[in-house]
């Protein structure tokens, strides 16, 4: 049974639903059990911002959509199930923002495997192809970062950042550059 919810021509504007009986984020699941077209290719697509957030806004684990966006790309099954968002828009802190580096504000899948460094490829793919020569991310210290390893990214730093009132929470910082820019990717 398919999450009939995230369909390519699901209406972003109707009431969010439940996540579905077989759904990796339904309790007992595994992600790998719940798609079991995991092993067929996966598939990066356009996607409208509103439907990136609203995607977001359902399936992030500690934050919510971000309040701006340059573009949002998704992937899907070859069946069209929408199973992961990335969403991409100008670099947080304003020492970064310097007309030719982008950030990816959110990432988020339903826990597809592959579907996380599927799309942070593709957002450094689609990034370079406008022109920018940096794509930034963070993470909290404590994840891994395996996707974004296999994706090509470096750890840049790590680093206390204020997040929601008085929080201290730390982040690490991780790039990819082009060519010539000190990443050599």
């Amino acid at each position: 049974m398919v999450c009939q919810c995230w369909r390519l021509n699901w209406n972003p504007s109707e009431e969010r639903p439940a996540p579905p009986v077989n759904s990796p984020s339904a309790p007992g699941r595994h992600a790998a059990e719940a798609h079991p077209a995991v092993r067929q290719r996966l598939v990066i697509v356009p996607l409208a911002i509103r439907t990136a957030r609203a995607f977001v806004a359902w399936q992030h684990r500690h934050l919510g959509p971000p309040p701006g966006a340059m573009f949002a790309i998704g992937v899907t099954t070859p069946d069209t199930t929408l199973v992961g968002v990335a969403i991409i828009g100008r670099p947080t802190a304003r020492a970064f923002d310097d007309g030719f580096t982008a950030e990816v504000t959110r990432l988020a899948t339903d826990g597809t495997p592959n579907a996380c460094s599927a799309l942070l490829g593709a957002a450094w793919r689609a990034a370079r192809a406008m022109g920018y020569r940096r794509l930034i991310t963070y993470t909290r210290a404590r994840e891994p970062g395996t996707s974004l390893h296999a994706a090509g990214y470096r750890r840049v730093t790590i680093r206390p950042r204020a997040f929601s009132s008085a929080d201290g929470i730390q982040w690490t910082l991780w790039e990819i550059t082009a060519a010539g820019l000190g990443g050599g990717r």
